[in-house]
């Protein structure tokens, strides 16, 4: 049994570890990193001890779906200058 369901948006990212990341009451951090959350995966272990988390989260967040596509600007492009003539 999950020692306690924990959303996603509680955990912390470390950068270091490239994982989510919560405290266990042991003292280390339960984790669980992008690869498992990617595929379904949803328990986050502590090295440390025996206990583990139900990460509470959205899949879809996860799964990789493609960049939005770039919007398009108006007006000349950055850095140019642009000629005005006065009539």
């Amino acid at each position: 049994m999950s020692y306690d369901d924990v959303e996603i948006e509680d955990m912390e990212w470390n950068e270091e570890m490239q994982a989510f990341t919560y405290p266990c009451p042991c003292g280390d951090l339960f984790q669980i990193i992008k690869k498992n959350l990617k595929m379904g995966q949803e328990i986050a272990r502590c090295s440390s001890c025996s206990l583990y988390i139900t990460v509470i989260y959205n899949l879809e967040d996860f799964q990789g779906r493609p960049p939005p596509p770039p919007q398009k600007k108006t007006g000349p492009p950055k850095g140019t200058t642009t000629l005005i003539t006065v009539a």
